[in-house]
Order: structure tokens, then sequence, then C-alpha cells
């Protein structure tokens, strides 16, 4: 009873407090706020979260209910650093009042710990949750980190992938925690059945093809057959897509379900309604007053009857990568604004009648032409490899072709060349942005590598893609060690095993002489000198090499502005002093003035990993036919008879780029050579011959005056006519897949496999392109900006090696440096 009475006075007590805070009428009361103290805080600043809030000494505030405190306790905890926030009275004087801000601190992160996975995986899962040391850790950090990792190896098929986040008080630094991540992918989960129901135009076979969801098969060794949730619903949309592209315009999934065959494996049920196939009747134009309807109908390209297919019907009007389109044909002549829009105005049984709506707008002008991001390029380098010309009309081939000539110039990163066309509807015009990103484009060889006899042999290169002559002596404008960003090209070459083998070149290209016009220069010159030296260091015999070569090109309009044309002339002296060549040829001077012209044709899309198009290559060099010019008598010595070499060389070199699926690309290759001379009664002579075998590296073979053609799968330069310092007559075919691992301008990597065969004739009698050295094997290649293209080989040969006997050549391993034309 006494507990009672205490209790019913206590009560009393605090009605009568809370009766002193509101008005007589019980409406809240109007007090100052005199003081905010902080509370329950150790680490923060009191003074910056009581800013924070809102709330200030000398505030008016009603007492109970009033939104300012409310809006107050909203601030501090949007701030995401508290764990609990709360606003209490803690006396009061006549109108004035206490206030007391409770709050409860987050810790920080101090460090976490990833466990489960390899140890290969746990940066790339790191990268995945961005968790910041000294972030302060909320409900919310932790169940973003877990939904990060759940998907990430989700989408590589653990969808069993489970995530447990342990907060463990850091007893080294206050008021942090650190987190320990468990992580259970457990096995990957595959789909076992893909079925699918109420497909009877399209066979199961066919829509299987359609997706990259597949089911595991025993024989099925290059599709994976993991659950991807993400591409699952990719593919439902791209067979919706296929069946309209098949003439099924109302086909839809109307269901599909998944359920679970075991803890690995998944089955998917997938209801498709295929609907009717429609064809095409009527197509009528509206609002074309520029090209009539016969021009547009023939750019089209589909007749009436032809199956409905939604996906072609977009490429033949809006773009088609390999043929014109009807927004092509119209942007092409200047109509940027130009739009078309297909209506189904009819659907008459299994037909439909299309009304192509035009609006063709005015011809546009460029106005200005803008480059951004060409650091070190200058500008006039850039702009003249760009087709649209302030002043001309717009056209979006040009804009195409100059984003191309941009991503071949080897200066910029050919994944980042940027357009983008700003129109201007008032005045008819159109400014043209073009953004760049600059990447390093010089490039350092130094090597070193065993040559047989010679040794190891030493290599120092150095090329400059994009060098300046014209600052040459304006130091302060250089940017780097040379001056730089006209777009000339300096090439610096030494290879040296002291006295035994040196070889010097140095090669200097303007591409637009004169500034105006695409038309090239080049110089060249090198020495080169091979010893025979004994154990005491005595000289045996040398040859020596000394050559010197100047060359023009010109970009040329016909057939197509694809095409170049270059034309150079070369001077070579061979000085040899008891040095073998042949049998009878070891002594002498001999001289070499050759006139060369090249045809190239190229259209790739990109110079270090083409997808696309084409080099087509045809090489004429002729001498002055010497013979002709004599009485008929010839010596019988070599050194007379071959004092000024004499022949007509033609190769021709042929590769195509196609792209199969994605970045798969089918690279096929054909090369041809051949030696003729003037007089029949002379044989062609021993300089300039053609050597197949290996990697095709003409600086680490030593075959001075030889044409060095590759060929893997065989030793280096072991495809040769016995008895013979080299063939007359020689081709080689290429096929090779290419895949790329990165795309990465700093380092561009790819895969290949190859299949490849070829010969080397010493007669023009015995010539037989179906007789060949066959081989295959697989290889990578690396392009680093500073080094080039680096390349790795594993080929194994077929057949055997010329005057080795029959054995098959086997296994062989090749390294490349740079480029290989063939």
């Amino acid at each position: 009873m006494k507990k009672y009475w205490i209790l019913s006075i206590l009560m009393c007590l605090a009605l009568s407090a809370n009766a002193q805070r509101t008005n007589n009428d019980g409406t809240p009361k109007e007090y100052e706020i005199a003081g905010i103290t902080v509370s329950g805080v150790q680490y923060l600043d009191p003074v910056a979260l009581t800013s924070l809030s809102g709330l200030k000494v000398g505030d008016k505030v009603k007492l109970p209910g009033d939104p300012k405190i409310s809006d107050a306790i909203k601030k501090l905890w949007k701030q995401g650093i508290l764990g609990d926030v709360g606003i209490n009275a803690t006396k009061f004087e006549g109108d004035k009042v206490y206030l007391n801000i409770q709050l409860t601190e987050r810790p920080k992160l101090s460090r976490y710990f990833i466990n489960g996975i390899r140890k290969g995986e746990t940066q790339t899962v790191k990268d995945q949750t961005s968790l910041i040391v000294g972030r302060i850790v909320t409900q919310s950090l932790l169940k973003n980190t877990k939904k990060r990792i759940e998907t990430h190896f989700q989408e590589k098929g653990f969808l069993n992938t489970n995530v447990n986040i342990v907060q463990v008080q850091d007893t080294l630094i206050s008021n942090s925690v650190l987190l320990k991540i468990n992580v259970n992918k457990g096995k990957k989960v595959k789909v076992a059945d893909l079925i699918f129901k109420g497909n009877e135009a399209i066979t199961d076979k066919k829509l299987t093809k359609k997706s990259k969801t597949k089911s595991k098969k025993k024989f099925r060794l290059f599709a994976s057959s993991k659950f991807v949730k993400s591409k699952y619903e990719t593919d439902k949309e791209k067979l919706v897509q296929y069946y309209q592209s098949q003439g099924y315009r109302d086909a839809k999934i109307t269901g599909d379900s998944i359920y679970n065959i075991d803890s690995e494996s998944i089955g998917i049920i997938v209801n498709i309604d295929e609907g009717q196939k429609y064809y095409y009747r009527n197509i009528t134009w509206h609002g074309n007053y520029v090209y009539d309807d016969a021009t547009l109908r023939r750019v089209l390209g589909i007749e009436k009857g032809d199956v409905y297919d939604l996906e072609n019907l977009e490429k033949r009007l809006n773009f088609s990568p390999t043929d014109l389109d009807i927004t092509s044909l119209y942007m092409d002549d200047g109509y940027l604004f130009f739009s078309i829009d297909p209506v189904e105005i009819a659907i008459v049984g299994d037909s439909v009648d299309i009304e192509m709506r035009i609006y063709e707008g005015s011809q546009a002008n460029i106005n200005k032409v803008v480059i951004n991001g060409n650091t070190k390029t200058s500008d006039k380098v850039v702009m003249r490899e760009i087709r649209t010309v302030p002043g001309q009309k717009f056209s979006r081939t040009d804009l195409i072709r100059s984003q191309r000539e941009l991503s071949t110039l080897g200066y910029f990163d050919p994944e980042q060349v940027g357009i983008n066309p700003i129109p201007n509807m008032q005045d008819g015009t159109v400014d043209i942005e073009y953004d760049l990103v600059e990447k390093p484009s010089d490039q350092i060889e130094l090597s070193g590598g065993w040559g047989g006899a010679f040794g190891f042999v030493g290599t120092l290169g150095l090329v400059f893609n994009n060098f300046s002559i014209k600052k040459l002596l304006k130091v302060k404008e250089w940017g780097g060690i040379l001056p730089s960003g006209d777009g000339q090209r300096l090439a610096l070459r030494l290879q040296a095993n002291g006295r035994r083998f040196q070889t010097y070149s140095l090669t200097f290209t303007e591409p637009w002489l004169g500034g105006r016009k695409p038309n090239s220069f080049s110089i060249n010159l090198s020495h080169s000198v091979q010893r025979t030296i004994t154990f005491s260091g005595d000289v045996l015999g040398s040859l020596q090499v000394s050559g010197a070569t100047i060359s023009l090109g010109r970009r040329l309009k016909w057939p197509d502005n694809y095409f170049t044309l270059s034309n150079s002339l070369s001077y070579l002296r061979y000085g040899l002093d008891d040095y073998p060549i042949t049998q009878t040829l070891r002594n002498g001077t001999f001289q070499n003035f050759s006139f060369n012209t090249t045809i190239n044709r190229s259209s790739i899309d990109s110079p270090t990993f083409p997808r696309s198009g084409s080099n087509l290559t045809l090489s004429v060099n002729v001498t002055p036919p010497y013979s002709l010019f004599r009485d008929g008598s010839f010596s019988t010595l070599d050194a007379e008879r071959f004092k000024y070499i004499e022949y007509h060389k033609w190769m021709f070199d042929n590769s195509w780029f196609t792209r199969l699926v994605g970045d798969l690309v089918l690279h096929t290759r054909a090369h041809f050579g051949y030696i003729g001379v003037y007089n029949s009664q002379l044989e062609a002579g021993p300089f300039e011959r053609f050597v197949l075998g290996g990697d095709g590296l003409t600086g680490q073979n030593f075959l001075l005056g030889l044409e060095i053609i590759g060929l893997r799968g065989y030793p280096n330069n072991s495809i040769t006519p016995v008895g013979q310092a080299g063939g007359v007559i020689y081709n080689k075919f290429v096929m090779e897949l290419r895949y790329p691992i990165s795309l990465n301008p700093a380092a561009t990597i790819f895969v290949l496999s190859f299949l490849e065969g070829g010969n080397n004739f010493g007669n023009y009698a015995e010539y037989n392109p179906f007789d060949m050295k066959r081989s295959a094997g697989v290889g990578a290649r690396i392009f680093m900006p500073a080094f080039g293209m680096i390349g790795i080989d594993w080929g194994y040969g077929f057949d055997s090696v010329p005057g080795q006997g029959n054995d098959f050549s086997g296994g062989q391993f090749h390294f490349t440096i740079g480029q290989q034309l063939r």
C-alpha cells in the first residue's frame, strides 16, 4: 500500500512539472534556448555537431513537439556518422530551457580482411567493394558491401555465393572496427537443361545458337554453361529480336521458369508464343523531295513479298555497315537534320503496309571543327587527317572516315577517338568536336640474343613516331628528350657483336612534304658488315653492305581514296673480301641501282588490333637491264658477271580482317614473290633472293642481301633450295584466329592460333603453288607503346626441311619484334 502511495505522489509531481511547461490551455509553451550540451561523443567535435543540428543559443522553441527539434535530429542523422540521436531538455529556468544532444558514435573502419577466396581474386573483390579505411561503418555500408561481392561472384556463375561480414573491435585504434569478410562461393551453378516450349517454326538448335546461356553437353568445348542472370535476361530479349528478324513481329516470351536440379545445376524452361509470320506488302514514301521514290526503293533494297524483318529494316534505314542506307544517302549530301519514321499503316492477314515518313530539313554546312585532348600532337597534324572541313557540306561518311584516319595515326588511343556533331538548326550549321586521348608513340628496343656463330648480339633501337624537325633548335618546346608533335618519324638502330657483326641504320620520314598535300618523303641510310674471325682475332673475310634510299609517296583518289602510291630510288653496294656467297663468288664489289614502285590499299580500322578491313600491296623493284646493252658475250667469272646487279622483282601481299563473333577476328593472308631476269642467257644473281623459315626477322638472322620471309614451325632460313643462296619464286598462305585479352593502349594483348603453308623454289620450272611446307600452332602478341609489337609463337611443321631428310620439322618456338608484313 505504501508503494502505491509513493508512486501516486511521483506521478502528481510529473504532471505538475509538465503542466508548468505548457500553457494553461494545454498548448506547447515557447522557450528560449539558454544552453546546448552534447553528450555521448568522445572523438567528434561537440561544437561542430551543434552547428550541424541547426540549433543555437537564443533560438525560440515550443515544447513539447517543436518541429525544430525533430529537424535537428534528422540533420544529425543524415550525416551518417552517428548510431543514435536524441535531444532532451535537462533544465528549465522560467522561459529558458537547457538542451542536451545525446549521441552514439559509429566506429570507423581501420582494416578489413577477405577470407574464403584465392589470393588472385582478392584484389578484384577489393576493387568491387570500394571500401575505404577511415570511413564510418554503417548498416548501409555493410549491406552494399555484401551485395556487391555476392553479385560479383554470381555474375561468374556462383549463384549460391554467401557473404558474412563480422565486425570486431580494433584494440589498436580507438573507436574503430575491423571487418572480417567471409566469402563462401560454393560451386559454379551450370545449366543442365535449357528447354524451349511453343516454338514450332524455329528449332531448338537455332534458338540455342542465339543464346549465350547454354546447357552443358559432353562435347561442347568452347561454350560456357554457367548461369549468369544478367546475360540470361539479355538472351531473352535477343530471342525475341531474332524472331522479329524472321518475320514474327508478334513473337514474345510468355513466361519462363528456373528450377533447381541439384546444388550445382539448374534447369530453364522458356515459353514462347511465336505468333504469325509477316511479309512486306506496300511501302510508300511521304515527305521526300530531294530523292524520288524509285531512288529510295533502290537504296532500301526491300521488295514486296520479302519477310518482314525489323532488324534489317532498321539497318537499311539508319546504318548499314556494308551497304548504303537511306540516312547515309541524305546525310552524305549535307542533310544532317534528316529523320525517317517507318509507320505500320495497315496489317492485312500476313502482310504489312509501311509508310516512310521523312523529314528532310535543310542542308547543313560545317561551321567549325574543334579538337580536344591533343596535348602533344600539333593541331595541324590532326586537322590534315580530318575530312570534315569548315565551310563544306556535312557528310556522315567523311565523319566516320576522319575517325578512322585519327585511329590509325598511332598517336591516339583508337578505342577513345570520339566524334560529337553539335547541330544548330537556327542557322543550318554544325560544329564538330573530336575528342582524343594521347598515347605514347615512341618506341625503344633494347635486347640481346644468341646469334649462332656470331655469339651474343646486342640491339639498340629508337623510334620517334611523332618527331618534329622544325622544333629541333627550340629546346623549350621539346616537352621530352627530343622535339615532337609534327607527325614526322625518326628511327635509329644499332646492332653489334664486337667486330664480328655490326649494322647501323637511320630513317627519316615526313608524311606531308610541304604541309599542304599528303605527299610523303623518306630517306634511309644504312651500313652493315659481317666478318669471319678466328679465335685468335684474325679476320679471314668480310661482307659489307652500304645503302641509301630516297622515296616519295602520295595518296590517290582513284580507284578510291584508300590507295597510296610510292616511288623510290635505292643504291646498295656489296663488298666481298674473301667471303663466300656461293661456291664461286667470294670477292668483288657489286652495285645495285634500283627503282621501286609500290601501290598499297589499306582500309583496316586499327593499326594494333584490326577487326575489319584489308591491306593489299603490290611492289615492283627494277634495275637497269645492263645485259641488254652488251654485245652478247658474258664473263664466266661471277665477280664480273654480277658486278652490276640486274633483276626485276615483284612482290604481292594481301591480308584481310573479318570479325566473326564479338572481338574474335579471322586474319587471312596471301604472299607471293618473284625475281625475273632480262636476259635468258643469264640466271638470277645471288643477291635479293628469297629465304623462308622461322620468325622472319632480318636483323636477327644476319643474312645480308637476302629477302627474309617467316614461316612458323620451321627453323630460321631453313626453307631454301639446296645448293643455292635463296629462291627466285615463293608463295605463302596464312590463316589466323585472333582474340584480344586486353585492348588497353598501355598494353594491348591478344592471342592467336594459325595454319600456314609456303615454299621457296630455286627455278621457275619447279614452281608449284600447292607444294607447300605446312604448319600449325598458337601464339600471343603484346603491344606496348615503348617497345612496339612483341610476339611469341609455337608452331609445328608437318613437312621436312630441304636437305635434311624426310623427318618432320616438329615443334619450334619463334620470337618476333615489330609488325611482320610477311
